[in-house]
């Protein structure tokens, strides 16, 4: 049986990919314009603030030191331990809202300003790249063979970023006075953080050098979630099709071109569309290229290319928003400079929303802006009150497994807690464990004093007991207190059980 052949792609299905299967390299040309030059000072500014970070302390404490080991995270001079889990919730909420905030009104402002790739990849890698490769300035691919010696060095000058940018990482984790003391000591005193450096350092090296822009399109969800994060009052990137097409070169100044008097030949998806005809094009297919007849007019766009010669994704933004746009604003700089050399005014790519673009007014105060606005102030207001108003210490109180109560040898109920204190100061506590306006019922297995280090917590059983004839219905709730040395208290109520209810059946002589 014969089977017809497969259409053929008329371009790449994708940016980083050839209509074969082969991947496409890609190696943008730069355009060094207004938001260039913004960016560039933007970039700068981060990656000094991001080494300098681990060195910055408040209040005595790293201004960020994450440590897994200890499960302690230090963040601008407030420590969350692990007993801080609606803080950290809380923390967590507001950030993923402040993303959801941030784009329904800029657009994808963080994947082409501050995101940690874009910046490094676009900012340290690719000047580097365009240095070795004799592109410096300019970008693009090299006219000629470029010499091995330069290759070579290119790829020195990555393993030093790429080191310097791991030992950066590194001190987040563990602080820079213990990175300093490994660096200074043979790997073989530490050989597993000299591991996590060198896989860091492995895996930047392959994302800046081998993986690259595939990291946005690939790797990274944000741009799968902008169909919902987005909306058409966002501020994105766009090409202005009522201004540009028709697409066509003319002189500077001219709007005009000759008439074309003849139709065009159009094919589409392998077929011959009859030009005097109003054809069906397929929902899939692009017109943006297509005019038939030709208008006795060009739009702005002089279809040079420039567009997407610059695009450090591949992507032509003409084609419309596309989840591979990172609004880097290449496209923006490089089309103003084709506009002021052919006296025309510039913007025909421009930061704008999908409204305006329409016609209708950009509404900047609308409701889902304004409910992201309020619920991101009501976290962080509360995350603050909570975080001011937290006690120097913690307190938790559970029951152990088991019988809820037993009958000890002198008579009276014994009910097994435990008791859980953390000490969140920087210096050592002294806490003092008793019971409130209760002198029948006595504690017993933890010191009335219990000394604990600074960010350390204790777990110690403790035994309560109560005479029997002091319970109602089998129940008793008494009033726990711990007390610090500087005056500070904790009261939890308790529950205990004694004689009286169906548990104490199950109770022990």
């Amino acid at each position: 049986m014969q089977h017809e052949p497969l259409i053929q792609p008329t371009g790449r299905v994708l940016p980083t990919l050839e209509a074969d299967g082969r991947r496409r390299w890609i190696t943008p040309r730069l355009a060094c314009g207004r938001y260039h030059g913004a960016r560039r000072w933007v970039a700068y500014a981060l990656i000094a603030i991001f080494t300098l970070i681990p060195f910055i302390t408040i209040n005595g404490k790293p201004a960020v030191l994450l440590n897994v080991a200890q499960r302690k995270f230090t963040l601008f001079g407030y420590t969350f331990l692990p007993t801080d889990t609606i803080l950290l919730a809380l923390l967590m909420v507001a950030l993923i809202l402040s993303i959801f905030f941030i784009t329904a009104l800029m657009g994808r402002a963080w994947c082409g300003w501050a995101c940690p790739q874009t910046v490094y990849m676009e900012f340290l890698f690719r000047p580097i790249e365009r240095l070795c490769m004799g592109r410096a300035g300019v970008g693009g691919k090299p006219s000629k063979e470029v010499a091995g010696w330069r290759i070579g060095a290119m790829y020195l000058l990555y393993l030093l970023a790429a080191f310097y940018l791991a030992h950066t990482f590194l001190s987040y984790f563990v602080g820079v006075e213990q990175l300093r003391h490994w660096i200074t000591q043979s790997p073989a005193n530490h050989p597993a953080s000299f591991l996590i450096v060198v896989f860091v350092t492995a895996a930047m090296m392959f994302d800046f050098t081998y993986f690259r822009e595939q990291t946005c399109l690939i790797a990274c969800p944000y741009g799968r979630f902008q169909s919902v994060l987005l909306d058409r009052d966002s501020l994105v990137v766009s090409y202005d099709k009522a201004r540009g097409e028709p697409r066509g070169k003319r002189r500077a100044g001219s709007r005009e071109r000759k008439a074309e008097t003849q139709p065009i030949a159009v094919t589409i998806a392998g077929r011959a569309i009859d030009p005097g005809a109003a054809p069906v094009y397929p929902s899939n297919s692009s017109l943006s290229a297509i005019h038939s007849p030709l208008s006795a007019t060009t739009g702005d766009c002089v279809d040079c290319g420039m567009c997407v010669q610059v695009c450090p994704t591949g992507i032509d933004i003409r084609d419309g928003l596309q989840f591979e746009c990172i609004t880097c604003t290449q496209c923006i700089d490089a089309c103003d400079a084709v506009m002021d050399k052919i006296k025309r005014p510039r913007g025909l790519i421009r930061y704008t929303s999908q409204a305006a673009l329409e016609g209708r007014a950009r509404h900047l105060m609308r409701p889902r802006v304004l409910i992201y606005a309020g619920v991101i102030t009501a976290l962080l207001s509360l995350l603050t009150y909570f975080i001011i108003t937290k006690s120097p210490f913690d307190v938790h109180l559970v029951r152990q497994g088991g019988l809820p109560f037993i009958i000890a040898p002198d008579g009276r109920a014994e009910n097994v807690m435990r008791l859980n204190l953390t000490n969140r100061s920087e210096v050592s506590q002294k806490l003092t464990v008793d019971v409130v306006n209760a002198p029948d019922v006595e504690l017993s297995g933890i010191d009335s004093v219990a000394v604990i280090d600074p960010g350390k917590m204790i777990q110690k059983p403790i035994h309560i007991f109560a005479p029997t004839n002091s319970f109602h219905g089998g129940r008793r709730t008494i009033t726990v207190r711990v007390s610090d040395n500087f005056g500070t208290s904790i009261e939890k109520q308790c529950l205990i059980f004694g004689p009286g209810t169906a548990a104490s059946n199950g109770a022990k002589q």
